[in-house]
C-alpha cells in the first residue's frame, strides 16, 4: 500500500493499493467519466436510480455524473494553500458530533437543484485538515451496507485504516514520519 500526496503539502493524500497502478481518487475520476462505464453501472442499478433519486433515463444520469465529478474534481485538485478541506470531507456517520483517531469521512458536493449528488468520495482523516482518499463510489441507496459496490469501499476504508494503525499512524506527524521512512 503506498500513499500519494495529492497537493504536494501533506494535506491530502490517496492510496495507491498494491495491485493499482494509479490511486483510489485518480481512479474514481476515471470511473465518473467514462460513458462506458457508466452506462453499464446505472444500467445494473436502474432500480436503485428510480426509486431514489427518481432518475429514470440513464443518459440523464451519465451527464449528472460527469458533471458532478467535474466539480468535484475541481474542488479537490484546484485546492489553494489556505483552502480547508474540513469543510469538504465530513464524518461518514451523519450522526457522529466528535472526531476519531483515525475518522472515516465522506466527501460530496452540496445540493443540487435538481437531485442531490450521488458520487462519494472515502478518506480517513490524519487530524484536522489532512486526509487519505480510499476510494470512491455513486451511491444510490440509503445505505452503503445495501449494495456490493458501496460495500467493497467501507472494507476499504477500514483495511487502510487497520493499515496505519498497525504501522503505528495515528496523525500526520506519525504518517510523515512513516512516508519519511519509506
Amino acid at each position: 500500500m503506498l500513499f500519494d500526496d495529492i497537493t504536494n503539502d501533506g494535506r491530502l493524500w490517496a492510496v495507491r493499493y498494491d495491485d493499482d497502478e494509479e490511486n483510489a481518487l485518480f481512479e474514481s475520476f476515471a470511473q465518473w467519466n467514462d460513458v462506458e462505464w457508466l452506462r453499464n453501472f446505472f444500467t445494473e442499478n436502474k432500480e436503485d436510480l428510480e426509486s431514489y433519486f427518481k432518475v429514470t433515463d440513464v443518459n440523464e444520469a451519465i451527464f449528472d455524473t460527469i458533471d458532478d465529478s467535474d466539480r468535484l474534481q475541481c474542488l479537490i485538485l484546484d485546492l489553494s494553500p489556505d483552502a480547508d478541506l474540513e469543510k469538504l470531507f465530513k464524518p461518514l456517520d451523519n450522526r457522529q458530533t466528535a472526531a476519531l483517531i483515525l475518522d472515516k469521512e465522506k466527501a460530496r458536493l452540496n445540493q443540487k437543484s435538481i437531485h442531490p449528488s450521488w458520487l462519494r468520495l472515502y478518506a480517513i482523516r490524519l487530524e484536522k485538515g489532512a486526509f487519505i482518499v480510499t476510494g470512491g463510489a455513486i451511491k444510490l441507496t440509503a445505505t452503503m451496507a445495501e449494495r456490493e459496490h458501496t460495500l467493497k469501499e467501507l472494507i476499504k476504508m477500514e483495511r487502510v485504516r487497520n493499515y496505519l494503525l498497525s504501522e503505528g499512524i495515528i496523525d500526520k506527524d506519525s504518517f510523515n514520519d512513516y512516508q519519511n521512512s519509506l
